[in-house]
């Protein structure tokens, strides 16, 4: 793998390449058009790479950023065979994703819940249909399991369904669930799960969050209002605000995120529902774009489907060393 150093056990990592796959296929079928045998390195491979990089959602901005990145390293008008442009293409893109993250080259992104000092306090945002619900309760099964006491807040009050699928997947976790039912106010629902977590020592909370996206003042004025309340029974709660998006809408999902983060202080990203799609490479351009920590991505149905993100092993598996991979 070159300076790719293997973090996943193998197990982990294959689920990750199978969730990716459909993803991988797509912008390997591309990148292969784009380059067989070999080819002189030039605007027109340059081109005709960027066209790839924008039909495998990577997004103009970003396809552009690697462009420039591979220009400022490539001899021009050299040859150069497909083994020794994915290599370039591979190190350039994981350099342009990880500019930020200071030791993200050697370490997991995910995130390790302070203990010690009374409930720490999650946020989940994001729209319906994003796979929210679930994800909160694989977050939930993945802390329990470290040994964590997790409450959850059913506060999206607006769908009935929320509250009741939260109770449910509350139940299959093993974790408790607070809720008021449909029509509560969605802050005095926060107030009551912190009061809970405070009252039962519980180690984390996470709250879940209206899956709307109206408009800007009323989801600003809305979220501020649970923050107020929190921070009144946990100083400086919440802790972490963590949008969830799903993968599978491409472009649409980084336009999401750009509007949630106008709105609010969005400090980590879960993206959902890889496995399903072909629209894996929006991850790079999110990364890369809204420089805030992608923490976990979805590639699966399972509980341990939802992986922490790993910069070098995502984009191994979204972009291996060569089409046999």
């Amino acid at each position: 793998m070159g300076f790719f150093k293997r973090l996943f056990g193998q197990e982990k990592k294959e689920s990750l390449d199978q969730g990716l796959a459909k993803s991988k296929q797509s912008v390997m079928e591309r990148i292969s058009k784009v380059f067989t045998g070999r080819r002189r390195i030039d605007e027109d491979l340059m081109d005709d790479l960027e066209e790839a990089l924008i039909l495998s959602d990577v997004g103009v901005d970003t396809t552009e950023a690697v462009l420039d990145r591979l220009r400022s390293r490539a001899t021009w008008e050299a040859y150069v065979d497909q083994q020794e442009l994915m290599t370039m293409l591979r190190e350039e893109v994981l350099g342009l994703i990880t500019r930020d993250e200071g030791s993200a080259l050697t370490d997991s992104s995910a995130y390790e819940v302070p203990r010690g000092n009374g409930p720490h306090v999650i946020l989940i945002v994001g729209v319906n249909g994003v796979g929210k619900t679930t994800s909160i309760a694989k977050l939930a099964n993945r802390y329990k399991s470290q040994g964590l006491k997790v409450i959850l807040g059913a506060a999206d009050t607006f769908r009935a369904a929320a509250v009741d699928q939260l109770k449910v997947w509350g139940e299959r976790v093993g974790v408790e669930v607070v809720s008021q039912g449909m029509g509560a106010d969605p802050a005095a629902v926060a107030f009551d799960t912190l009061q809970a977590a405070v009252g039962r020592d519980a180690d984390l909370v996470i709250v879940d969050t209206a899956g709307r996206l109206h408009n800007k003042v009323n989801l600003m004025n809305e979220l501020g209002k649970i923050k107020r309340v929190m921070s009144k029974v946990v100083p400086d709660a919440p802790h972490e605000v963590w949008l969830v998006l799903d993968g599978s809408t491409g472009q649409n999902a980084l336009e999401q995120a750009k509007r949630f983060t106008e709105v609010t202080d969005v400090t980590g990203l879960v993206l959902t529902k890889l496995d399903g799609t072909a629209k894996g490479g929006v991850v790079l351009a999110i990364s890369d774009q809204l420089k805030v920590p992608v923490r976990f991505v979805g590639v699966g149905e399972k509980m341990e489907d939802l992986q922490e993100f790993h910069p070098m092993e995502f984009v191994d598996s979204l972009l291996p060393e060569s089409l046999e991979a």
